[in-house]
């Protein structure tokens, strides 16, 4: 049994209420919000001071973060992309904190380095984003992070030179990255009300971006706003260069729902001068009544993926010479049981189409003309996860991984209806044998009788004596599908520590379009746990494990996930692992772009959507057992990250810690661990992230008894 810890004392303001629709709630760390006051900083110091200790007291934590380091250290290949005369590529020769650009003349020739971020910083937390070519491959966009944040600077390089242009872009956030077919301007959106200082600390709402055209040669504060929304503060755009270079489109989304306007504008009708001022838009599609996302077009007839009357997406056609609905044509009709995930259009006529049948990739070509399905690739079980190729190329570039198998990518011309896709590059961990261990696919029966798939990987030879370990990973939200996918950390644990790593695939995601989404979310959100609780109930029940060895994790809203379940069931679970979390269901909208998210969660400032949120609210639920005691709790968070903001788990870890920490039963850690110059996920560098893993690792090994085995 752990030795029980003492926590920092938080100071309780009870005098700070809301009034939610005629009900009372207590906010009494409101002062958290706050990131910058020093009682803040003095917070998370205590809480460092407490977690970090008793994470690093694991006897093997050194042994697993050097075999986690050596596990992690062999290349990696991104997929070969061809701009203009050049192709480039990303490759990590296993421990570089980030990936470098190559580029070659031909795939024969000897790779250059175009992009190195290694370089940007002395601690790798200068990552490269986004990236943007123009159309003949002679400029290169570089849309730049610091300290994980999603605010950006946007840089440009001369590929020919690599030499940097004395063009800069800030306070840009959400943006799109496209040139005018000239190569003298550029469209991309920032927030120009944002403040100067604290990027990536500040919570203050992301509100009024603005569409902004850069002629490429001046200043930014000479640039000028070529589309706004000052009725719509939460509407934001994304402009892009139709394949034929003629045609300017504008997505408009207002929230994280999955439709959107569509503008265009026709370039040909625009003098050389460049833009200056708002563009006037042909309002195509002005409603937020489904998604359309541009394919490709061959004239004036435009091909779109789209979810309208399909809530597993098809493909139509709109002539915008006629573009009334009744004009509309139908290409590829909605499948009758796949979700239609991508499509691309390459070598002039072909679509590369990628389908998701319960939760594994499909991919097809298909005739642009006539919608017909011309061949079938040849997939393991696995996913697609990268898909290079324009349509001006003959050749497609794809990576395909596993849970057991690092990306491979593939290389595949399309001069012909028949594929024969070669392995290009094939990314090998040396000393591995990945055939000792197996992935299922399992359907369990959720509480409301759904029938839930769910992967889980394990040891072949693993003996179902309900005592396994078990790593339980869950989303569950925003239309988001988690398909199988190869991880160094998930590796080790099942390899060092005879673990199970079980992926249910619960309702609020993408994996059988639409409908599978909004039975997860709004009024249906308890969906979601119920979906996850019934999961862990499934894995005990069938003998792979019992409670006290399970750890439940998810990251952002797999964070709520966590927060909510363990709130609900603390009897099913001996750990949590809330990664930067949304656990303050009823103030998430006011924070930074947390107003997007209303659109899955609802909001409380509608009495309907409080009367649910309210029930399942993480910060609002938090309660001690009637038997037992709360499971180990490990609520990680980041200073600079600024989509999720850190208030939300510094407030919900104050409440657990003064509603738990001073029971004599508790004895289970609960502990918050906030990192430094890290943000949301997205560009951590290597270093950092294995030793996040060496982290988590511990905590499991400390709190559900894992046992090392060579």
């Amino acid at each position: 049994m752990s030795a029980k810890l003492e926590y920092p004392a938080a100071r309780r303001d009870e005098t700070v209420t809301n009034d939610f629709h005629g009900i009372t709630i207590q906010d009494p760390y409101r002062w958290l919000e706050d990131p910058d006051s020093t009682e803040t900083k003095t917070f998370v110091n205590e809480q460092n001071a407490l977690s970090n200790p008793y994470i690093h007291s694991y006897q093997h934590r050194e042994l697993v973060n050097k075999t986690l380091t050596k596990m992690w250290n062999y290349p990696k290949f991104g997929c070969p992309h061809k701009r203009g005369p050049r192709y480039f590529y990303g490759h990590n020769s296993g421990l570089q904190n980030q990936s470098v650009t190559y580029m070659m003349d031909d795939l024969e020739a000897e790779p250059q380095i175009f992009i190195d971020p290694n370089t940007f910083s002395e601690d790798g937390t200068v990552s490269v984003s986004s990236k943007k070519f123009t159309k003949d491959g002679s400029l290169c966009a570089l849309s730049l992070s610091s300290s994980g944040s999603d605010w950006k600077t946007i840089k440009f390089i001369n590929v020919e030179t690599k030499e940097y242009l004395p063009d800069v872009l800030k306070k840009v956030k959400f943006s799109c990255l496209a040139f005018t077919p000239d190569n003298k301007g550029f469209f991309y959106n920032c927030f120009p009300s944002a403040a100067d200082n604290h990027e990536g600390e500040e919570v203050d709402q992301n509100l009024n971006q603005k569409l902004f055209f850069h002629r490429m040669g001046t200043d930014q504060s000479e640039d000028i706003i070529c589309a706004e929304f000052p009725d719509n503060p939460h509407w934001m755009s994304a402009a892009s260069v139709s394949d034929c270079q003629n045609y300017l489109l504008l997505e408009i989304s207002e929230s994280c729902k999955p439709v959107n306007k569509l503008y265009y504008y026709d370039m040909r009708s625009h003098g050389s001068e460049g833009f200056t001022g708002l563009i006037p838009f042909i309002k195509l599609i002005d409603k937020f009544d489904a998604e359309y996302d541009y394919i490709t077009n061959e004239g004036t007839v435009f091909t779109f993926k789209t979810n309208l009357d399909a809530s597993r997406y098809r493909v139509i056609t709109i002539d915008f010479e006629n573009p009334g609905p009744e004009n509309w044509k139908t290409l590829i009709p909605e499948h009758p049981t796949d979700v239609l995930e991508n499509i691309t259009c390459v070598n002039q006529d072909k679509l590369i189409v990628i389908y998701m049948h319960d939760v594994k990739n499909e991919m097809y070509v298909h005739d642009l003309a006539t919608g017909e399905r011309k061949a079938k690739f040849p997939l393991e079980v696995g996913s697609i996860g990268s898909l290079s190729g324009r349509k001006e190329d003959t050749e497609i570039f794809y990576s395909f991984t596993s849970f057991l198998a690092p990306s491979r990518i593939y290389r595949c011309s399309l001069t012909t209806d028949s594929v024969t896709p070669a392995i290009f590059r094939d990314n090998q961990i040396a000393g591995i044998d990945v055939s000792n261990f197996e992935t299922s696919q399992v359907f369990y029966s959720s509480k409301d009788g759904t029938k839930i798939p769910m992967f889980i990987v394990h040891r072949k030879d693993l003996p179902r004596d309900g005592n396994n370990p078990v790593w339980l990973y869950g989303y569950g939200g925003f239309n988001i599908s988690l398909t199988p996918y190869f991880s160094i950390s998930r590796l080790l644990y099942l390899k060092h520590f005879n673990g199970i790593f079980a992926l249910p695939n619960i309702r609020g995601g993408g994996e059988y379009g639409e409908e599978w989404h909004k039975g997860g979310k709004l009024d249906k959100k308890q969906n979601c746990f119920d979906d996850f609780i019934s999961a862990a109930e499934y894995l005990i029940q069938e003998k792979y494990t019992q409670a006290s060895r399970i750890t439940i994790n998810g990251g952002s809203n797999g964070g709520l996930l966590v927060g909510a379940c363990i709130n609900q069931r603390p009897d099913l679970f001996g750990a949590g692992i809330s990664d930067v979390g949304v656990l303050d269901m009823l103030r998430f909208h006011k924070f930074t772009i947390g107003h997007y998210w209303v659109s899955d969660y609802g909001c409380s400032d509608n009495k309907e959507d409080f009367e649910y949120i309210i029930k399942y609210s993480p910060l609002h639920t938090v309660k001690e057992p009637i038997i037992g005691q709360f499971p180990a709790l490990l609520v990680c968070t980041a200073d600079h990250d600024d989509r999720v903001a850190p208030l939300h788990s510094l407030k919900y870890m104050a409440t657990v810690q003064h509603v738990l920490g001073k029971s004599e039963k508790q004895t289970n850690p609960l502990l918050l661990q906030v990192e430094c110059k890290a943000g949301h996920g997205a560009g951590k560098p290597t270093a950092k992230i294995i030793e996040e893993v060496t982290d988590k690792i511990a905590f499991m090994a400390l709190t559900t008894g894992l046992e090392w085995r060579d």
